[in-house]
């Protein structure tokens, strides 16, 4: 707590604080900004976080974002169903659609494994994935986590339990995504030669 601040914008500070990949300093900024926008931008804001608080939601199936309970891509009747990339966050699966690289579905973990902050496999929609494969229809599982130490600890996590299911192909995309990378900021090139070269884990 700033005691320079009044105690409003210290809580204002502290709630933009607890959210994530916001540390001390951007919350200040963001409050700095709230402080000085017009009402009218205010109440645009307000309006859109509560739309977005009603109106959007989880995919039932695959967790991806949507205004429904299926997202426009589950409900597409012209995706390959028997293939299941598996992402960490919606915002994968903006980064591969927006190249068409991938005809298929999502699985979206919502999340990677991730000890030292207390994320384990219950946190994660990995019990989920089970529960899809082993209702049948899908022949490959493409592991598309981000290629982080959380992205790949996920990965080898995954390929463990899906090793059970011996008629499903589970591979993993290719080195074409450099170590570290985040798969949002990936480029459309370098997104493809990691689809085409996948491998099987």
């Amino acid at each position: 707590m700033n005691k320079a601040f009044p105690p409003a914008m210290n809580r204002l500070i502290e709630v933009f604080s607890k959210m994530p990949g916001i540390g001390a300093r951007s919350a200040q900024r963001l409050a700095f900004y709230i402080l000085r926008a017009s009402r009218e931008d205010i109440q645009l804001l307000l309006n859109s976080v509560m739309e977005v608080k009603k109106t959007v939601r989880f995919c039932k199936t695959c967790n991806n974002l949507s205004d429904g309970e299926v997202c426009s891509i589950c409900s597409d009747a012209s995706r390959d169903t028997s293939k299941v990339c598996v992402v960490e966050g919606p915002s994968s699966v903006i980064a591969i659609e927006k190249g068409g690289l991938y005809d298929g579905l999502y699985h979206i973990l919502l999340g990677s494994l991730s000890p030292i902050e207390g994320v384990g496999p219950d946190e994660l929609k990995i019990g989920e994935l089970v529960a899809r494969v082993k209702k049948g229809g899908i022949s490959e599982i493409i592991i598309a986590t981000d290629f982080t130490t959380e992205g790949e600890t996920t990965a080898l996590y995954l390929h463990k339990v899906l090793k059970p299911f011996a008629d499903i192909k589970v591979t993993r995309l290719a080195r074409g995504v450099p170590v570290g990378a985040i798969l949002e900021y990936a480029d459309v090139a370098t997104l493809q030669r990691a689809f085409e070269e996948r491998r099987g884990v």
